[in-house]
């Protein structure tokens, strides 16, 4: 109905206002920015990157393209702070990610984003923060948190996971244990690294290199720094019990292996004795009396022998 789809924003673009309230401007009233004119943050795509960043006043030579986007950053310029993200898709963490980039100067905010995932995460600050005055700061710090709110709730998902798979060791139902953990392992260690550009860039932001953030309300990014730092420290740990459950597998797999192998030492031993008796009666010597009648009490002999054995080994609990 509003003309957004997962390739574009309805290929326009979109401007919301800074100050009492985030509100997103009408199109018949984009007033040329002054001095006078409040903040504000453009949302387009990459087509549409060049005049926003015109109509922001800001100025950048280099190319606006999202597909050379591989990791959250801020790089400071002399006219402009130009950061990206890179962000991983909380039901598809291996797959494709969201790219963005963001220009900010004095006054504005422009962010590239060919998909609708900035104008949906705009949309919920609004509803978050009704009729609270929003400035950059403010904004970039509810813009971050907004696409990392949930990811502790993911974390937990994936403690619980790792918590089922090594009850499924202990009570030995492990069949599938590798194709189960080989993943999770993968995403985990996705989202370490994710957390960690995370944290460069909140600090990067919290340094304020060209001024272009009010000081006192830097203090936004130094929160953003600290979720960051947290959510990776609990990655870490999954990490870690990742590993014990892993190590708890093998051990499982080692004591298989080794009961295996027992099971096999005392069906060898039962039988060796056997392989002594027809070795010996298989020699057929003249002087054996055994040949003429001895059939029958060679078997007799044989099956005594395996049944003392198998007894024998059930006492030790070794069969």
């Amino acid at each position: 109905a509003d003309g957004r789809n997962e390739t574009g924003i309805g290929g326009s673009r979109m401007i919301f206002t800074l100050g009492a309230c985030l509100q997103e401007q009408k199109k018949t009233d984009l007033p040329e920015l002054g001095e006078d004119m409040p903040s504000r943050v453009f949302v387009t795509t990459e087509a549409g990157a060049k005049a926003a960043l015109e109509q922001a006043q800001m100025r950048y030579e280099g190319e606006v393209q999202l597909s050379d986007i591989g990791f959250c950053k801020v790089e400071n310029q002399q006219e402009c702070m130009i950061g990206s993200f890179y962000i991983p898709k909380l039901l598809d963490l291996l797959g494709k990610r969201y790219a963005i980039l963001f220009f900010v100067n004095e006054k504005n905010i422009v962010l590239v984003d060919n998909s609708d995932f900035s104008y949906r995460l705009i949309r919920r600050i609004q509803r978050k923060n009704r009729n609270r005055e929003m400035t950059k700061e403010k904004f970039l710090y509810y813009y971050i948190t907004e696409f990392i709110h949930r990811d502790l709730e993911l974390l937990v998902q994936y403690e619980k996971r790792l918590m089922e798979m090594e009850e499924r060791i202990s009570e030995g139902h492990a069949a599938h244990f590798l194709s189960d953990f080989s993943p999770v392992r993968k995403e985990l260690l996705t989202l370490r690294s994710y957390y960690d550009e995370l944290m460069d860039l909140g600090r990067e932001l919290e340094t304020n290199e060209n001024g272009f953030f009010a000081k006192k309300q830097t203090k936004y990014f130094g929160t953003v720094t600290d979720r960051a730092d947290r959510l990776m420290s609990k990655t870490v740990h999954l990490l870690e019990y990742a590993g014990q459950v892993r190590d708890a597998y093998q051990g499982y797999v080692d004591a298989r292996q080794n009961a295996n192998m027992q099971f096999l030492t005392v069906i060898s031993t039962i039988f060796f004795p056997l392989t002594l008796i027809t070795g010996w009666y298989g020699m057929n010597f003249q002087n054996m009396p055994e040949l003429q009648s001895g059939y029958p009490g060679v078997i007799f002999a044989s099956v005594l022998v395996v049944l003392l054995l198998i007894l024998y080994f059930k006492k030790k609990k070794m069969l």
